[in-house]
């Protein structure tokens, strides 16, 4: 098994005003899946993606990647696994303002033992025409295709997506989950998707619903919806 949660709890605060998050969660992912990962505001879900993310820490349980054990790892090598590993898109773009398109993807490509082809990727993200133009030169979802490109350029093992759409208009929002789908096919990545939109779940070979810090659902689609036809 590719991805291996168990046991996983997280709370924040002390003593009266301490509000436990995460309650005893246990989740496996295979390689490859396009998982998404549903809730509302305060169920939990962000906080298990940066916990996955190893951007924040579990009080309790484990998480093993490939065979790995995350909470034995060094903060240093945690570091190096986070760099070589996984890829993070995020609602807002955090592009760096002085360096173009091309430069930005760039960036996530020095982070690599392995980058992908750089023209190649460019050409899938649809950015060709746009590639020497700076961020400020562009639509917001040309910003997010950016994004993608830095975080995907890195070839990574696990793709996690907090909210990539959350802040762009339903024209883009489709053309966003259209390019994540095709990531998915294309690189066989393996996709985490956290969104409150609950139509997002037809894209996905595993749907996960979380309420109260519990996984509430945890189903399979035997038939996907295309980006292309989802609508909401």
């Amino acid at each position: 098994m590719f991805l291996q949660l168990k046991g996983i709890r997280k709370s924040y605060g002390e003593k009266d005003y301490k509000v436990e998050v995460l309650k005893g969660i246990d989740l496996q992912i295979r390689k490859g899946e396009f998982t998404v990962m549903l809730g509302p505001s305060g169920s939990g879900k962000s906080t298990l993606l940066n916990i996955i993310g190893g951007i924040d820490e579990a009080d309790e349980g484990n998480i093993i990647i490939n065979d790995q054990v995350l909470k034995n790892l060094s903060r240093k090598d945690l570091e190096k696994y986070r760099r070589n590993h996984l890829g993070y898109i995020f609602q807002m773009y955090n592009l760096i303002p002085n360096l173009t398109v091309r430069e930005n993807i760039e960036t996530g490509a020095y982070l690599s033992r392995n980058p992908l082809d750089l023209d190649s990727l460019i050409k899938v993200l649809g950015l060709e025409d746009h590639q020497h133009k700076l961020p400020n030169q562009l639509s917001g979802g040309q910003q997010q295709r950016t994004s993608i490109g830095r975080a995907i350029v890195k070839n990574p093992d696990l793709l996690l997506c907090d909210e990539p759409t959350g802040a762009l208009d339903y024209a883009t929002s489709k053309e966003i989950l259209k390019l994540i789908e095709a990531i998915n096919q294309t690189y066989y990545t393996t996709i985490i998707m956290v969104t409150h939109n609950d139509a997002f779940k037809g894209l996905a070979d595993h749907v996960i619903r979380l309420r109260d810090g519990q996984i509430r659902e945890n189903s399979y689609n035997k038939v996907k919806i295309s980006a292309e036809d989802l609508e909401w």
